[in-house]
């Protein structure tokens, strides 16, 4: 069923355990390494020839006991402090059906029996079976609706009465989360897809018509443009360059319980630095392209970041992955939380020094919000 190796005694901290277990990846045989460390798990998934390389190579690196579990019975090797391996049968700790099938039984916030949008939106046949060619996009919505999902559990039901996904496009997100809090967490809750495109408009307001979604409702405009007045959760993925920076301003005036924007573009900061060229310790690396774009990125985020702490949100900022063909992307989160005057005075300081730092004229958000 499963091997397991604990008893860590090597040098990578915080690694507590690693498990390993067959599995079948698109029909192919893998062994799945869920490595468990104090704070966190990561997974990885091997060829069985590589992975059993590697259970050798742990077994003479740190790990102490290895513990093999069968339906018919559990062996114990251990690996004693004079060095002397021991080896035991014991009977078995449990008996289960054992499957390798890891890609078709992962179980996801968004089933896709009996649900009619997914259909319309060409994800599902009628039968709710997922298109081959759709496989990625459905992996990518539960994703999605995943982090939101974790996010969404700190904020009290009674506060959850208005969504907004700025810059909805075809829907898929804001259906799925919708269909999240009126099917799974039970909530009387309204949402809001914002897009400026009015086919996708359409679209979406007659599949949402079209599948029951009373409280779903798509309106046509722009993020600068809309009106966010009892806005509770913010939402903007992907939103290209300043139009990020208006989500967040509308959710800053709102004062939203959560906002949830996933950058996309960050030409504004860029050229700033392109145009101011500061001299700093880092100019030998904003010199070349690439890392200058990198630097813009990190810069532009990190003063988002620091702008919604100064207006009492806690902030998150950690990457994903959307799905198997887009890059990694940065999430950054704000929780409403309490202005502290104080802080908001070393917060000012220190947006203060880094525009100096890098040459930065103004930031989009801090520009619409009056700092």
């Amino acid at each position: 069923m499963k091997l397991s190796l604990g008893n860590y005694k090597g040098s990578e901290e915080g690694l507590k355990n690693i498990y390993i277990k067959l599995i079948l990846v698109k029909r192919e045989e893998k062994l799945n390494f869920t490595y468990r460390y104090k704070t966190r798990d990561i997974t990885k998934n091997f060829t069985v020839e590589e992975g059993v390389k590697l259970v050798l190579a742990f077994m003479e690196s740190g790990f102490k006991v290895a513990t093999l579990f069968t339906n018919e019975f559990d062996l114990i090797m251990e690996t004693l402090n004079n060095q002397k391996i021991t080896l035991r049968k014991i009977n078995p700790t449990s008996k289960s059906t054992i499957t390798l099938d890891h890609d078709r039984n992962k179980k996801r916030l968004i089933e896709t029996n009996e649900k009619g949008y997914l259909h319309e939106l060409k994800i599902t046949d009628l039968e709710g079976n997922v298109y081959k060619n759709a496989q990625d996009k459905y992996k990518q919505i539960n994703h999605y609706v995943e982090i939101l999902s974790s996010l969404i559990k700190e904020i009290p039901n009674d506060k959850l009465k208005k969504v907004v996904d700025m810059g909805s496009g075809k829907g898929y997100l804001t259906f799925a989360l919708y269909d999240y809090l009126t099917n799974v967490l039970k909530l009387n809750t309204s949402v809001i897809g914002v897009e400026f495109r009015p086919d996708m408009v359409e679209l979406c307001s007659t599949i949402a018509q079209k599948t029951g979604f009373g409280e779903l409702r798509f309106v046509e405009g722009t993020i600068e443009d809309y009106d966010s007045k009892d806005t509770n959760i913010l939402i903007a993925l992907h939103a290209c360059d300043t139009a990020t920076d208006d989500a967040i301003y509308k959710g800053i005036i709102a004062q939203a319980d959560l906002i949830v924007v996933a950058p996309c573009c960050h030409k504004q900061i860029r050229r700033e630095i392109e145009k101011n060229k500061a001299s700093n310790e880092l100019d030998f690396l904003t010199k070349y392209g690439i890392f200058l774009e990198r630097q813009a990125e990190m810069v532009t985020d990190g003063i988002r970041a620091m702008i919604l702490e100064y207006f009492g949100y806690k902030t998150k900022v950690f990457q994903f992955i959307s799905d198997a063909h887009t890059p990694k992307n940065v999430l950054v989160v704000g929780i409403k939380g309490k202005i502290n005057p104080k802080k908001q005075a070393e917060i000012l300081e220190k947006i203060k020094g880094t525009k100096a730092y890098f040459g930065i004229g103004y930031h989009h958000l801090e520009q619409l919000l009056g700092l």
